[in-house]
């Protein structure tokens, strides 16, 4: 059952609601002098948890990134760890580590001594400082390449080379501002799958901030969508896109078609498809994921399912499916995600589509915000 936060907007805590608060972010706000950049955002992060803070460019994420390791202020709001307010604290008091996007590597130092440095600049004793180095290394698998200089590693070594200089300061909450994208694709997956696996094992908070979809739904416990300064909705990858609240959700994360319906003593209609439904009369707008439409089978009269003829105007190949447009009549185009094998039926002529009811998911309009 979900959670609704100050800002109205409703998310999944099935995961994150059984664990205690590490993080509370309260009603925070964030302007630079007219420009409102975060609005009335609330927020719990749970000890443990993997949270992604996902947003075009301009969402203000990294501002919500910067205020919780202290790098900027809030204009309102507080933020908590546990019992403390973490907000009156400067950032070098906080227990709070924060992964650039640059990595932010010294060149001139090994990567011992970068691991090290906020170690030394605390003047913790030299047998601790190694034992913790030696450590650190050794959880993102770099204690080979302890003695070189960051410009003799790759991208991907000097992403965990600066991972494990924020790790090994201990921090109950690590930060991560787009850390993987200055890597290759085939890269970038790969440290995807170790970056999560490394959360799993030292069990700490990460805060994730990213703008790709695809890489918050891989890496994360629960996915804040933000959008335009404001969460647009709070939930765990699966829900987020099986079960998007609002249109923006439901076209941000991945593809999907949005269907403009009128409801009338139980049925929605849109142009020439109807289905049953139970939400309200009146103008409805539902969200049908292309992969939830499939080449109708022979099978004719199952209840919920909806059926229509089109004809294929357009195919583009994705590897193992492809993606094609039907267009349905009376204006109605539908993209369509069916498996590759399936698209010797699916030639540029007509054909008949059919999706459960079911997969016909109402979602709230999404004005638009300045």
């Amino acid at each position: 059952m979900g959670t609704k936060l100050e800002s109205g907007v409703v998310g999944s805590e099935e995961e994150a609601g059984s664990r205690a608060p590490l993080l509370s972010i309260r009603s925070v706000a964030k302007s630079f002098g007219r420009n409102i950049v975060l609005r009335n955002i609330s927020l719990d992060v749970s000890e443990g948890e993997f949270l992604t803070i996902l947003g075009e460019s301009g969402s203000g994420k990294t501002t919500l990134l910067r205020i919780i390791a202290g790098f900027e202020s809030a204009s309102a709001g507080e933020v908590w760890m546990g019992n403390e307010r973490l907000d009156r604290q400067p950032p070098y008091q906080r227990r709070v580590n924060t992964v650039f996007q640059n990595y932010a590597l010294f060149p001139h130092l090994t990567v011992e001594e970068n691991v090290a440095y906020g170690l030394r600049v605390s003047k913790r004793p030299d047998a601790e400082v190694l034992t913790r180095v030696s450590e650190a290394l050794s959880k993102v698998k770099m204690s080979a390449h302890a003695k070189s200089k960051p410009a003799k590693i790759s991208g991907g070594q000097q992403q965990r080379v600066a991972l494990a200089r924020a790790l090994v300061n201990r921090p109950r909450l690590l930060l991560l501002d787009e850390p993987l994208s200055a890597l290759d694709a085939n890269l970038r997956r790969q440290m995807q799958v170790e970056l999560k696996s490394l959360q799993r094992e030292v069990g700490i908070s990460f805060i994730f901030v990213t703008h790709d979809q695809e890489e918050a739904m891989v890496m994360s416990d629960r996915i804040a969508l933000l959008r335009s300064g404001e969460l647009e909705q709070v939930a765990t990858p699966r829900e987020i896109y099986g079960r998007p609240a609002t249109a923006y959700a439901a076209q941000f994360i991945g593809h999907t078609n949005l269907l403009k319906c009128e409801v009338k003593d139980g049925i929605a209609r849109c142009l020439p498809l109807m289905w049953i439904t139970k939400v309200p009369e009146g103008p409805a707008l539902f969200s049908l994921r292309p992969e939830n439409i499939r080449l109708a089978t022979g099978n004719v009269g199952i209840v919920g399912t909806v059926r229509v003829r089109g004809r294929v105007c357009q195919q583009a190949f994705h590897g193992a499916t492809e993606l094609i447009r039907v267009e349905c009549g009376n204006g109605l185009v539908l993209a369509v995600r069916i498996a590759g094998r399936d698209a010797e039926a699916a030639p540029m002529g007509e054909i008949e589509l059919e999706f459960s009811s079911s997969d016909a998911v109402p979602v709230r309009e999404s004005p638009d915000r300045i």
